[in-house]
Protein backbone atom coordinates (compact mmCIF):
# COMPACT_ATOMS: atom_id res chain seq x y z
CA UNK A 1 0.00 0.00 0.00
CA UNK A 2 1.48 3.34 -1.05
CA UNK A 3 1.73 6.35 1.23
CA UNK A 4 -0.71 8.15 -1.06
CA UNK A 5 -3.25 5.34 -0.66
CA UNK A 6 -2.88 5.45 3.13
CA UNK A 7 -3.61 9.17 3.13
CA UNK A 8 -6.56 8.66 0.76
CA UNK A 9 -8.02 5.99 3.05
CA UNK A 10 -7.58 8.22 6.09
CA UNK A 11 -9.21 11.14 4.28
CA UNK A 12 -12.24 9.04 3.40
CA UNK A 13 -12.53 7.90 7.01
CA UNK A 14 -12.32 11.45 8.31
CA UNK A 15 -15.01 12.62 5.87
CA UNK A 16 -17.58 10.31 7.45
CA UNK A 17 -16.71 11.29 11.00
CA UNK A 18 -18.82 13.89 12.77
CA UNK A 19 -17.34 17.07 14.13
CA UNK A 20 -15.48 16.91 17.46
CA UNK A 21 -18.12 19.11 19.03
CA UNK A 22 -20.84 16.55 18.36
CA UNK A 23 -18.58 13.72 19.54
CA UNK A 24 -18.33 15.21 22.98
CA UNK A 25 -22.10 15.20 23.38
CA UNK A 26 -22.86 11.58 22.45
CA UNK A 27 -21.53 8.54 20.60
CA UNK A 28 -21.71 9.90 17.03
CA UNK A 29 -22.86 6.84 15.09
CA UNK A 30 -25.30 5.83 17.80
CA UNK A 31 -26.72 9.35 17.86
CA UNK A 32 -26.91 9.42 14.07
CA UNK A 33 -29.31 6.47 14.06
CA UNK A 34 -31.47 7.95 16.81
CA UNK A 35 -29.94 6.08 19.76
CA UNK A 36 -32.26 3.06 19.58
CA UNK A 37 -32.27 0.86 22.68
CA UNK A 38 -32.13 -2.35 20.66
CA UNK A 39 -29.23 -1.53 18.32
CA UNK A 40 -25.61 -0.53 18.93
CA UNK A 41 -23.38 0.98 16.27
CA UNK A 42 -19.78 2.13 16.79
CA UNK A 43 -16.45 2.32 15.04
CA UNK A 44 -12.88 3.52 15.21
CA UNK A 45 -10.01 4.68 13.04
CA UNK A 46 -6.41 4.49 14.25
CA UNK A 47 -3.47 5.97 12.37
CA UNK A 48 -0.05 5.09 13.76
CA UNK A 49 3.50 5.93 12.69
CA UNK A 50 6.33 3.72 13.98
CA UNK A 51 10.07 4.22 13.61
CA UNK A 52 12.78 1.74 14.58
CA UNK A 53 16.54 2.10 14.69
CA UNK A 54 19.07 -0.57 15.65
CA UNK A 55 17.00 -3.58 14.54
CA UNK A 56 17.33 -6.40 17.12
CA UNK A 57 15.98 -9.14 14.82
CA UNK A 58 18.06 -10.76 12.05
CA UNK A 59 16.93 -10.70 8.45
CA UNK A 60 15.15 -7.33 8.67
CA UNK A 61 16.10 -3.74 7.86
CA UNK A 62 18.52 -2.14 10.31
CA UNK A 63 16.27 0.93 10.34
CA UNK A 64 12.58 0.63 9.61
CA UNK A 65 9.38 2.65 9.65
CA UNK A 66 5.72 1.89 9.25
CA UNK A 67 2.52 3.84 8.79
CA UNK A 68 -0.47 1.70 9.69
CA UNK A 69 -4.16 2.40 9.42
CA UNK A 70 -6.77 0.30 11.22
CA UNK A 71 -10.50 0.93 10.81
CA UNK A 72 -13.29 -0.95 12.58
CA UNK A 73 -17.07 -0.91 12.42
CA UNK A 74 -19.24 -2.77 14.95
CA UNK A 75 -22.99 -3.33 15.08
CA UNK A 76 -25.23 -5.39 17.35
CA UNK A 77 -29.00 -5.90 17.29
CA UNK A 78 -30.68 -6.98 20.52
CA UNK A 79 -33.87 -8.88 19.69
CA UNK A 80 -34.59 -9.62 23.33
CA UNK A 81 -34.12 -13.37 23.24
CA UNK A 82 -30.91 -13.14 21.23
CA UNK A 83 -28.27 -10.66 20.17
CA UNK A 84 -26.87 -10.59 16.62
CA UNK A 85 -23.55 -8.83 16.11
CA UNK A 86 -20.83 -8.23 13.54
CA UNK A 87 -17.55 -6.33 13.39
CA UNK A 88 -15.46 -5.41 10.38
CA UNK A 89 -11.68 -4.84 10.60
CA UNK A 90 -9.65 -3.22 7.85
CA UNK A 91 -5.89 -3.13 8.57
CA UNK A 92 -3.48 -1.58 6.09
CA UNK A 93 0.11 -0.34 5.99
CA UNK A 94 2.29 2.13 4.12
CA UNK A 95 5.96 3.14 3.91
CA UNK A 96 7.16 -0.47 3.58
CA UNK A 97 10.46 -1.12 1.85
CA UNK A 98 12.43 -4.28 1.01
CA UNK A 99 13.33 -5.95 4.31
CA UNK A 100 10.53 -4.31 6.30
CA UNK A 101 8.63 -6.41 8.82
CA UNK A 102 5.42 -7.00 6.85
CA UNK A 103 3.12 -9.94 7.58
CA UNK A 104 -0.45 -10.71 8.69
CA UNK A 105 0.12 -9.04 12.06
CA UNK A 106 0.16 -5.78 10.10
CA UNK A 107 -2.16 -6.24 7.10
CA UNK A 108 -5.58 -7.90 6.91
CA UNK A 109 -7.98 -6.00 4.69
CA UNK A 110 -11.76 -5.90 4.91
CA UNK A 111 -12.25 -8.85 7.26
CA UNK A 112 -15.45 -9.72 9.12
CA UNK A 113 -13.71 -10.69 12.36
CA UNK A 114 -16.99 -10.96 14.27
CA UNK A 115 -20.33 -12.36 13.05
CA UNK A 116 -22.20 -14.01 15.89
CA UNK A 117 -25.48 -14.86 17.57
CA UNK A 118 -25.59 -14.64 21.38
CA UNK A 119 -28.17 -15.26 24.08
CA UNK A 120 -28.25 -14.10 27.71
CA UNK A 121 -30.05 -15.96 30.48
CA UNK A 122 -31.14 -14.44 33.78
CA UNK A 123 -31.25 -16.64 36.90
CA UNK A 124 -30.62 -19.99 35.12
CA UNK A 125 -29.41 -21.49 38.39
CA UNK A 126 -31.36 -19.45 40.89
CA UNK A 127 -31.66 -15.80 41.85
CA UNK A 128 -28.54 -13.74 41.14
CA UNK A 129 -27.06 -16.13 38.57
CA UNK A 130 -26.46 -15.24 34.93
CA UNK A 131 -25.32 -17.09 31.82
CA UNK A 132 -24.60 -16.39 28.17
CA UNK A 133 -23.90 -18.39 25.03
CA UNK A 134 -22.24 -17.04 21.89
CA UNK A 135 -21.91 -18.82 18.52
CA UNK A 136 -20.07 -17.71 15.37
CA UNK A 137 -17.09 -15.49 14.68
CA UNK A 138 -15.96 -13.51 17.71
CA UNK A 139 -13.10 -11.83 19.55
CA UNK A 140 -12.16 -13.39 22.88
CA UNK A 141 -10.28 -12.10 25.93
CA UNK A 142 -10.01 -14.55 28.81
CA UNK A 143 -8.43 -14.16 32.26
CA UNK A 144 -5.02 -12.52 32.17
CA UNK A 145 -5.08 -12.65 28.33
CA UNK A 146 -1.66 -14.33 28.39
CA UNK A 147 -2.98 -17.34 26.46
CA UNK A 148 -6.18 -16.15 24.74
CA UNK A 149 -6.68 -12.55 23.67
CA UNK A 150 -7.85 -10.19 20.97
CA UNK A 151 -4.68 -8.17 20.48
CA UNK A 152 -5.25 -4.41 20.42
CA UNK A 153 -1.77 -2.86 20.09
CA UNK A 154 -1.03 -4.88 16.96
CA UNK A 155 -2.53 -3.56 13.73
CA UNK A 156 -4.55 -6.76 13.22
CA UNK A 157 -6.41 -8.69 15.89
CA UNK A 158 -7.11 -12.34 16.72
CA UNK A 159 -10.48 -13.73 15.71
CA UNK A 160 -12.03 -17.04 16.73
CA UNK A 161 -14.92 -19.05 15.25
CA UNK A 162 -16.94 -21.40 17.43
CA UNK A 163 -18.71 -21.48 20.78
CA UNK A 164 -18.31 -19.48 23.98
CA UNK A 165 -20.23 -19.94 27.23
CA UNK A 166 -20.17 -17.74 30.35
CA UNK A 167 -21.69 -18.40 33.77
CA UNK A 168 -21.82 -16.25 36.89
CA UNK A 169 -23.22 -17.68 40.12
CA UNK A 170 -24.93 -15.61 42.80
CA UNK A 171 -21.81 -16.07 44.95
CA UNK A 172 -19.69 -14.29 42.34
CA UNK A 173 -17.96 -17.44 41.08
CA UNK A 174 -17.53 -17.27 37.30
CA UNK A 175 -16.84 -19.88 34.65
CA UNK A 176 -15.86 -19.39 31.00
CA UNK A 177 -15.56 -22.07 28.34
CA UNK A 178 -14.69 -22.00 24.63
CA UNK A 179 -14.40 -24.36 21.71
CA UNK A 180 -13.14 -22.36 18.74
CA UNK A 181 -11.22 -22.51 15.49
CA UNK A 182 -8.73 -19.59 15.57
CA UNK A 183 -8.95 -17.61 12.36
CA UNK A 184 -5.83 -17.85 10.20
CA UNK A 185 -5.34 -14.44 8.60
CA UNK A 186 -5.20 -14.52 4.80
CA UNK A 187 -3.65 -13.81 2.42
CA UNK A 188 -0.28 -14.57 3.99
CA UNK A 189 2.09 -14.18 1.01
CA UNK A 190 3.98 -10.89 0.71
CA UNK A 191 2.88 -9.88 -2.82
CA UNK A 192 -0.80 -10.27 -1.91
CA UNK A 193 -0.33 -8.39 1.37
CA UNK A 194 1.39 -5.48 -0.35
CA UNK A 195 -1.40 -5.43 -2.93
CA UNK A 196 -4.06 -5.23 -0.16
CA UNK A 197 -5.73 -8.33 -1.58
CA UNK A 198 -8.97 -9.25 0.22
CA UNK A 199 -9.26 -12.93 1.18
CA UNK A 200 -11.63 -14.48 3.74
CA UNK A 201 -9.65 -15.62 6.77
CA UNK A 202 -9.45 -19.39 7.16
CA UNK A 203 -10.94 -21.41 9.96
CA UNK A 204 -10.78 -25.20 9.92
CA UNK A 205 -10.28 -28.20 12.14
CA UNK A 206 -6.58 -28.02 11.25
CA UNK A 207 -6.33 -25.50 14.12
CA UNK A 208 -8.52 -25.99 17.20
CA UNK A 209 -8.54 -24.33 20.62
CA UNK A 210 -10.67 -25.32 23.59
CA UNK A 211 -10.75 -24.93 27.36
CA UNK A 212 -11.85 -22.48 29.99
CA UNK A 213 -11.40 -20.70 33.31
CA UNK A 214 -12.99 -20.94 36.75
CA UNK A 215 -12.62 -17.94 39.08
CA UNK A 216 -13.66 -17.31 42.70
CA UNK A 217 -13.51 -13.78 44.22
CA UNK A 218 -12.27 -12.97 47.73
CA UNK A 219 -10.42 -16.25 48.09
CA UNK A 220 -7.25 -15.07 49.85
CA UNK A 221 -6.47 -11.59 51.20
CA UNK A 222 -9.24 -10.14 49.05
CA UNK A 223 -7.79 -11.70 45.90
CA UNK A 224 -9.54 -13.63 43.14
CA UNK A 225 -8.32 -17.18 42.57
CA UNK A 226 -8.48 -18.59 39.07
CA UNK A 227 -7.65 -21.94 37.51
CA UNK A 228 -7.68 -22.74 33.81
CA UNK A 229 -6.96 -25.19 31.04
CA UNK A 230 -6.56 -24.70 27.27
CA UNK A 231 -5.89 -27.34 24.64
CA UNK A 232 -4.46 -26.61 21.19
CA UNK A 233 -4.43 -28.98 18.21
CA UNK A 234 -2.65 -27.97 14.99
CA UNK A 235 -2.15 -29.84 11.72
CA UNK A 236 -0.55 -29.09 8.32
CA UNK A 237 -2.75 -27.73 5.56
CA UNK A 238 -2.20 -27.27 1.84
CA UNK A 239 0.99 -25.30 1.26
CA UNK A 240 1.36 -24.51 4.95
CA UNK A 241 3.50 -26.95 6.96
CA UNK A 242 3.32 -26.56 10.74
CA UNK A 243 4.97 -28.09 13.77
CA UNK A 244 1.78 -30.05 14.51
CA UNK A 245 1.40 -28.63 18.00
CA UNK A 246 -0.69 -30.73 20.37
CA UNK A 247 -0.49 -28.76 23.61
CA UNK A 248 -2.20 -28.78 26.99
CA UNK A 249 -1.78 -25.63 29.11
CA UNK A 250 -2.73 -25.66 32.80
CA UNK A 251 -2.84 -22.35 34.69
CA UNK A 252 -3.38 -21.01 38.19
CA UNK A 253 -3.66 -17.34 39.10
CA UNK A 254 -4.20 -15.18 42.17
CA UNK A 255 -4.88 -11.46 41.71
CA UNK A 256 -5.88 -8.52 43.89
CA UNK A 257 -6.72 -5.50 41.77
CA UNK A 258 -5.10 -2.10 42.46
CA UNK A 259 -7.01 0.25 44.79
CA UNK A 260 -6.16 3.61 46.30
CA UNK A 261 -4.10 3.42 49.52
CA UNK A 262 -3.71 -0.35 49.19
CA UNK A 263 -1.23 -2.99 48.14
CA UNK A 264 -2.08 -5.21 45.18
CA UNK A 265 -0.50 -8.27 43.66
CA UNK A 266 -0.76 -10.89 40.94
CA UNK A 267 0.90 -14.25 40.46
CA UNK A 268 0.20 -16.64 37.62
CA UNK A 269 1.84 -19.90 36.69
CA UNK A 270 1.27 -21.93 33.51
CA UNK A 271 2.57 -25.40 32.72
CA UNK A 272 2.51 -26.86 29.21
CA UNK A 273 2.67 -30.47 28.17
CA UNK A 274 1.87 -32.40 24.98
CA UNK A 275 3.72 -33.05 21.74
CA UNK A 276 5.31 -30.99 18.97
CA UNK A 277 7.19 -31.82 15.78
CA UNK A 278 10.93 -31.07 15.83
CA UNK A 279 10.47 -28.92 12.69
CA UNK A 280 7.86 -28.23 10.03
CA UNK A 281 9.20 -31.07 7.86
CA UNK A 282 6.52 -33.78 7.50
CA UNK A 283 8.98 -36.51 8.51
CA UNK A 284 10.33 -34.65 11.55
CA UNK A 285 10.28 -36.56 14.82
CA UNK A 286 7.66 -35.85 17.48
CA UNK A 287 8.92 -34.45 20.79
CA UNK A 288 7.28 -34.42 24.18
CA UNK A 289 6.68 -30.95 25.62
CA UNK A 290 7.55 -29.70 29.10
CA UNK A 291 7.43 -25.89 29.29
CA UNK A 292 6.36 -23.31 31.85
CA UNK A 293 5.78 -19.63 32.53
CA UNK A 294 5.41 -17.50 35.64
CA UNK A 295 4.41 -13.88 36.18
CA UNK A 296 4.51 -12.12 39.53
CA UNK A 297 4.03 -8.48 40.49
CA UNK A 298 3.29 -6.45 43.60
CA UNK A 299 2.37 -2.79 43.76
CA UNK A 300 1.00 0.07 45.82
CA UNK A 301 -1.33 2.88 44.76
CA UNK A 302 -0.84 6.12 46.65
CA UNK A 303 -3.94 7.97 47.93
CA UNK A 304 -3.35 11.02 45.75
CA UNK A 305 -5.35 12.58 42.95
CA UNK A 306 -2.76 11.47 40.38
CA UNK A 307 -3.44 7.76 41.14
CA UNK A 308 0.29 7.10 41.33
CA UNK A 309 1.20 3.42 41.48
CA UNK A 310 4.61 1.77 41.81
CA UNK A 311 5.18 -1.95 41.27
CA UNK A 312 7.88 -4.57 40.95
CA UNK A 313 7.49 -7.36 38.40
CA UNK A 314 9.03 -10.62 37.30
CA UNK A 315 8.36 -12.77 34.23
CA UNK A 316 10.02 -16.02 33.24
CA UNK A 317 9.16 -18.22 30.26
CA UNK A 318 11.13 -21.39 29.72
CA UNK A 319 13.41 -21.98 26.74
CA UNK A 320 14.39 -25.13 24.89
CA UNK A 321 17.56 -26.99 25.81
CA UNK A 322 19.12 -29.66 23.56
CA UNK A 323 17.87 -33.18 24.25
CA UNK A 324 14.95 -34.26 26.38
CA UNK A 325 11.54 -32.62 26.16
CA UNK A 326 10.82 -29.52 24.12
CA UNK A 327 10.96 -26.70 26.66
CA UNK A 328 10.13 -23.45 24.84
CA UNK A 329 6.95 -21.91 26.25
CA UNK A 330 4.19 -21.18 23.73
CA UNK A 331 1.93 -18.23 24.59
CA UNK A 332 -0.70 -19.47 22.08
CA UNK A 333 -2.81 -16.40 21.23
CA UNK A 334 -1.81 -14.21 24.17
CA UNK A 335 -1.04 -10.50 24.18
CA UNK A 336 2.39 -9.10 25.09
CA UNK A 337 1.88 -5.34 25.43
CA UNK A 338 0.47 -5.19 28.96
CA UNK A 339 3.34 -7.17 30.48
CA UNK A 340 6.46 -6.89 28.37
CA UNK A 341 6.76 -4.54 25.39
CA UNK A 342 5.02 -3.23 22.28
CA UNK A 343 4.46 -5.46 19.27
CA UNK A 344 4.44 -3.57 15.95
CA UNK A 345 7.83 -3.36 14.25
CA UNK A 346 9.63 -3.67 17.62
CA UNK A 347 8.17 -7.11 18.43
CA UNK A 348 11.37 -8.32 20.11
CA UNK A 349 10.26 -9.15 23.66
CA UNK A 350 7.62 -11.83 24.13
CA UNK A 351 6.67 -14.67 26.41
CA UNK A 352 9.36 -17.21 25.36
CA UNK A 353 12.86 -18.02 26.68
CA UNK A 354 13.10 -14.98 28.89
CA UNK A 355 13.83 -14.15 32.52
CA UNK A 356 13.14 -10.53 33.35
CA UNK A 357 12.67 -8.58 36.59
CA UNK A 358 11.36 -5.05 36.31
CA UNK A 359 9.94 -1.96 37.98
CA UNK A 360 7.01 0.17 36.82
CA UNK A 361 5.47 3.56 37.63
CA UNK A 362 1.96 4.48 36.50
CA UNK A 363 0.02 7.72 36.77
CA UNK A 364 -3.45 8.94 35.78
CA UNK A 365 -3.89 12.54 37.01
CA UNK A 366 -7.19 13.05 35.18
CA UNK A 367 -9.67 11.30 32.94
CA UNK A 368 -7.94 12.93 29.96
CA UNK A 369 -4.48 11.45 30.29
CA UNK A 370 -2.40 8.65 31.75
CA UNK A 371 1.18 7.44 31.47
CA UNK A 372 3.60 4.78 32.61
CA UNK A 373 7.33 4.07 32.53
CA UNK A 374 8.98 0.70 33.07
CA UNK A 375 12.47 -0.73 33.27
CA UNK A 376 13.42 -4.37 32.72
CA UNK A 377 16.67 -6.30 32.83
CA UNK A 378 16.61 -9.11 30.27
CA UNK A 379 18.17 -12.57 30.44
CA UNK A 380 17.67 -15.78 28.49
CA UNK A 381 16.04 -18.57 30.46
CA UNK A 382 18.22 -20.97 28.41
CA UNK A 383 21.30 -19.60 26.71
CA UNK A 384 21.18 -22.17 23.89
CA UNK A 385 17.72 -21.22 22.63
CA UNK A 386 16.69 -18.13 20.65
CA UNK A 387 16.19 -15.11 22.90
CA UNK A 388 12.50 -14.34 23.33
CA UNK A 389 10.97 -13.41 19.93
CA UNK A 390 14.10 -11.89 18.37
CA UNK A 391 15.29 -15.04 16.56
CA UNK A 392 18.86 -14.36 17.80
CA UNK A 393 20.46 -17.63 18.90
CA UNK A 394 23.76 -19.21 19.92
CA UNK A 395 23.28 -22.99 19.93
CA UNK A 396 26.63 -23.42 21.69
CA UNK A 397 25.60 -21.11 24.52
CA UNK A 398 28.92 -19.26 24.28
CA UNK A 399 27.39 -15.76 24.08
CA UNK A 400 26.17 -15.75 27.66
CA UNK A 401 22.63 -15.19 28.87
CA UNK A 402 22.38 -11.42 29.43
CA UNK A 403 20.37 -9.78 26.64
CA UNK A 404 20.28 -6.18 27.87
CA UNK A 405 18.25 -3.43 29.52
CA UNK A 406 14.87 -2.25 28.28
CA UNK A 407 13.35 1.11 29.18
CA UNK A 408 9.90 1.96 27.87
CA UNK A 409 7.24 4.60 28.36
CA UNK A 410 3.76 5.42 27.15
CA UNK A 411 1.61 8.56 27.30
CA UNK A 412 -2.04 8.76 26.26
CA UNK A 413 -4.11 11.95 26.06
CA UNK A 414 -7.70 12.63 24.99
CA UNK A 415 -7.33 15.46 22.47
CA UNK A 416 -11.12 15.56 22.20
CA UNK A 417 -12.70 13.72 25.16
CA UNK A 418 -14.58 10.63 24.11
CA UNK A 419 -13.65 11.09 20.45
CA UNK A 420 -9.96 11.55 19.62
CA UNK A 421 -7.06 10.22 21.69
CA UNK A 422 -3.36 10.58 21.04
CA UNK A 423 -0.77 8.05 22.16
CA UNK A 424 3.03 7.90 22.17
CA UNK A 425 5.11 4.79 22.92
CA UNK A 426 8.90 4.75 23.20
CA UNK A 427 11.39 1.94 23.89
CA UNK A 428 15.16 1.90 24.31
CA UNK A 429 16.85 -1.49 24.32
CA UNK A 430 20.47 -1.28 25.46
CA UNK A 431 21.81 -4.53 24.08
CA UNK A 432 23.76 -6.81 26.37
CA UNK A 433 26.48 -9.30 25.53
CA UNK A 434 24.17 -11.88 24.01
CA UNK A 435 22.45 -9.50 21.54
CA UNK A 436 25.84 -8.10 20.58
CA UNK A 437 27.92 -11.29 20.16
CA UNK A 438 25.56 -14.16 19.24
CA UNK A 439 26.39 -15.55 15.76
CA UNK A 440 23.33 -14.10 13.99
CA UNK A 441 22.91 -10.94 16.10
CA UNK A 442 22.49 -7.89 13.82
CA UNK A 443 25.44 -5.46 14.28
CA UNK A 444 23.08 -2.48 14.57
CA UNK A 445 23.79 -1.03 18.00
CA UNK A 446 21.15 -0.30 20.62
CA UNK A 447 17.50 -0.39 19.59
CA UNK A 448 15.33 2.74 19.56
CA UNK A 449 11.59 2.55 18.93
CA UNK A 450 8.99 5.31 18.72
CA UNK A 451 5.31 5.04 17.87
CA UNK A 452 2.87 7.95 17.64
CA UNK A 453 -0.83 7.30 17.09
CA UNK A 454 -4.20 9.00 17.02
CA UNK A 455 -7.43 7.04 17.45
CA UNK A 456 -10.89 8.34 16.65
CA UNK A 457 -13.79 6.45 18.22
CA UNK A 458 -17.27 7.15 16.99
Amino acid sequence: MTFRNVLRSLSLAVLVLPSPGRAQAAAPLQAAIGEPADFKLSGSVRLRYEALGGQPRPGLRADDEQLSLRSTLFGEYDAGAVRIGAELYDSREGLNRPGSAIDTTVINTFELVQAYVAADFEAPFGAGSRASLQVGRMTVNLGSRRLVAADDYRNTTNGYTGLRAELRAASGVTASAIYVLPQIRLPDDLPSLLDDKVTWDRESFDLQLWGGLLARPNTLAGATAEIGYFGLLERDWAGHPTRNRDLDSFSARLIREPKSAAFDFEIEGIYQTGEIRASTAPAAAEQGVGAWFIHADAGYTFPVKAKLRFSVEYDRASGDAPGGKYGRFDTLFGMRRADLAPAGIYNAIGRANISTPGIRAEIAPSVRWDAFAAYRALWLADRRDAFSTTGVRDVAGASGSFAGHQLEARVRYWLVPGFLRGEANAVWLAKGRFLETAPNAPPTGDTRYLAIATTATF
